[in-house]
């Protein structure tokens, strides 16, 4: 038994295993592909050149209200973590601290 006839009692595994290698790679670049349509990532060319979603002005003006509601919310978050920041002060000094600094805005309120 020598090379050649090992080659041949194989050679269906060895298609077969070529074939599924082959259908592996093509699934693969589905998937990859998919994944960079569902994200947003621009798609490459035949060539590996970018091919950039055409964007129109409704898309123009989506991106600009976006933005815009980016920057309110963050806003917003900053004001939250000063309430929140305040609550733990309140939370986490002691009683007398806190009788004190009560005494001390009920004075300033009476002048």
């Amino acid at each position: 038994m020598d090379a050649s006839d090992i080659v041949i009692r194989n050679l269906p595994w060895i298609i077969a295993g070529g074939m599924m290698l082959g259908a592996a790679g093509i699934a693969g670049w589905v998937a990859t592909t998919w994944m960079r349509i569902k994200n947003g990532y621009p798609l490459d060319g035949t060539w590996g050149q970018a091919l950039h979603p055409r964007t129109t002005s409704e898309d123009r003006e989506r991106i600009r209200l976006l933005t815009q509601e980016n920057s309110q919310l963050r806003a917003e978050i900053g004001s939250v973590k000063d309430r929140l920041a305040a609550i733990e002060t309140i939370v986490t000094d002691s009683a007398h601290r806190l009788d004190h600094d009560l005494a001390a805005l009920k004075s300033e309120r009476a002048n």
